[in-house]
């Protein structure tokens, strides 16, 4: 079996969630069966069983405080809209959750440590965002209703407090926050979004772990990136931590309520520091070098945490340095480490993260590897697909272009309105530097990517023809005006967000970031893999794509498969992988085969 192969059938794990009330009880997920399902973990036995076992995989699941329930989320062949189950944590049949709530899209979950009570988000087309109280043996209550976006932030310890994430205003990047009594009427409001030109966001980081204890954690990005703050919702009084640290924070209460477990994201990497409340010290968590994807204070003050790099595969530590979850079997190889490049762009430096076959020299078939979001980014952190193709003789190259997190708030959100078009201004200056630095062959160079970075690529291929020699694309959106009409209804919000309007009221907009209005002018082959099922970027409009490749005799394929927004089954992702080299090869060509 090929390295690339091994990475993927590797056994991995999740960080472990556990229950607020019964810490040795625990909740992750794992492949270990050959498809992403849920685990239940004793930690005081040792023991651990699966949980849910389902043919396109579970990942979806929450612990109840207490640690007698298992909570998942039942759809259909990853189509993301369903309903949520239970399972008691030592075994048995599952339930349905909450009775007399129908499937709905998820749009939060918090559940009560009286072991009855959840609250519980849901979003469709038709009723925009409802939010319910639901106890056990009590038909669900209505508490919150809004054409906009919305979730559930977090459930206060003693259950008297609910606080909401919402977009009422009509931005879905910047949510205002609003606490709810059970009964649904307001507490309190913090809304960053009024009185500026520039809207701000907040989220919800959650409730102090007080019984009574009203202090809200909450991120804000009065400072242009995302910090915390303690909101007392009772009082209205902020105290703003001021940490100085140059990154995006983020932050989780130490289970005694002293403290905060900070999270710091700067320029790809991550590092983490407990802050004391009382004192106002920040003291470093020693962790290596690179990514921090979750991390978790146990009552006992120690810290587990997800860590990984490009060159090392994600394993779970503990600050204690004892062994967390080994998962058996087979161990991933490694890959290479990660380079830093900075290229000055038309908005401004863009970080780009580069990987070539060890001992290679350029110029090198090279791969724009862009990642979906767009708020997200890509970062120092162990990634199969990215280490596939450098095992095939490929450089790879991941550029944060304006939209990602991570580089403040003005970055992120630079891309409105002229959406599509200044991911691609960004990803050429990059594209550039890589063919003037004598790393990339011009003659064969890959532009490929999932969802955004699908969309992206797609996108790219037809605005700039002559930039690319394949293209790579995965459940992308291909027609943003249908995708607009098809996709979930919290996507339409985001849609609305960064277009100004609908298709109706803005189409010039939707016109010129649409893929479909450049597909006559795309030159390379086009491979497209797509989930039947996909919510986010549903396969009519990536149809309609290619019946505009067919009617022209374009070189394209298209590959679909029976999942959704991508898929949890290992063979069936090595699958996709493998048409994706296949088709690399032979239009492009690679170096050193595996």
């Amino acid at each position: 079996m090929p390295d690339w192969e091994k990475r993927f059938r590797a056994p991995r794990v999740s960080l472990p969630d556990w229950a607020e009330d019964a810490p040795d009880r625990s909740l992750f997920v794992s492949n270990a069966t050959g498809t992403y399902e849920l685990y239940a973990w004793d930690r005081s036995t040792g023991e651990q069983r699966q949980v849910t076992d389902r043919p396109n995989g579970t990942t979806d699941g929450v612990l109840s405080p207490d640690g007698e329930w298992i909570w998942w989320f039942d759809d259909k062949d990853g189509d993301e809209f369903g309903v949520w189950r239970r399972q008691p944590f030592a075994g048995g049949e599952d339930e349905l959750a909450t009775p007399g709530l129908d499937p709905s899209y998820p749009a939060g979950l918090a559940l009560g440590r009286d072991g009855r009570t959840a609250v519980v988000g849901r979003s469709t087309d038709e009723d925009g965002t409802t939010i319910h109280l639901a106890r056990t043996g009590e038909p669900p209550v209505e508490i919150y209703r809004h054409r906009e976006s919305a979730g559930v932030g977090d459930l206060s310890h003693d259950g008297s407090l609910i606080a909401v994430e919402h977009t009422e205003h009509g931005d879905a990047m910047h949510s205002a926050l609003r606490v709810l009594r059970p009964d649904g009427t307001a507490v309190a409001e913090l809304d960053d979004t009024k009185g500026g030109t520039v809207e701000l966001g907040l989220e919800v980081l959650g409730f102090a772990p007080v019984d009574g204890d009203t202090r809200l954690l909450v991120g804000h990005q009065r400072r242009g990136r995302w910090e915390p703050l303690v909101w007392d919702v009772a009082s209205g009084e902020e105290t703003d931590l001021a940490l100085e640290l140059p990154g995006d924070v983020s932050a989780e209460w130490y289970p005694d309520g002293t403290g905060l477990l900070i999270a710091h994201s700067f320029e790809a990497r991550s590092e983490l520091f407990r802050y004391d409340l009382a004192s106002r010290e920040l003291v470093r968590i020693p962790t290596p070098a690179g990514t921090v994807s979750g991390a978790t204070a146990r009552p006992d003050g120690s810290v587990e945490y997800l860590w990984s790099s490009a060159a090392e595969p994600s394993t779970v530590r503990s600050t204690t340095g004892r062994a967390v979850l080994d998962p058996p079997g087979m161990k991933s190889p490694g890959s290479v480490p990660v380079e830093d490049v900075w290229v000055q762009g038309p908005g401004g430096r863009i970080h780009a993260l580069v990987q070539k076959p060890a001992g290679a020299t350029g110029p090198l078939p090279t791969v724009f590897d862009i990642h979906g979001g767009p708020t997200w980014h890509d970062s120092d952190s162990f990634a199969a697909g990215p280490a596939a193709w450098v095992d095939h003789g490929y450089a790879v190259v991941r550029v944060n272009y304006r939209g990602s997190t991570g580089y403040g708030r003005a970055w992120t959100d630079a891309l409105k309105h002229r959406v599509g078009l200044i991911e691609l201004e960004d990803i050429a200056a990059v594209r550039e530097w890589a063919i003037t630095s004598g790393l990339a062959d011009p003659d064969r160079l890959i532009l490929t990517g999932g969802s955004w970075g699908g969309y992206l690529t797609l996108l790219g291929l037809g605005v700039q023809p002559d930039a690319w020699t394949v293209g790579i694309a995965a459940v992308p959106v291909a027609d943003y005006v249908t995708a607009y009409h098809d996709e979930m209804e919290a996507l339409k919000a985001m849609d609305r967000t960064l277009l100004g309007g609908t298709p109706e009221e803005v189409p010039e907009r939707f016109e010129a970031s649409s893929p479909l209005t450049y597909v006559d002018q795309v030159k390379a082959p086009v491979y497209i893999s797509a989930g039947v099922n996909d919510p986010r970027c549903p396969i009519r409009q990536i149809e309609n794509y290619v019946k505009r490749l067919e009617a022209r005799g374009a070189v394209h394929e298209v590959y679909r498969y029976d999942a959704g927004h991508g898929s949890l089954v290992v063979d069936e992702r090595i699958k996709q992988v493998r048409l994706e080299l296949d088709f690399a090869e032979r239009y492009v060509g690679g170096g050193a085969v595996q």
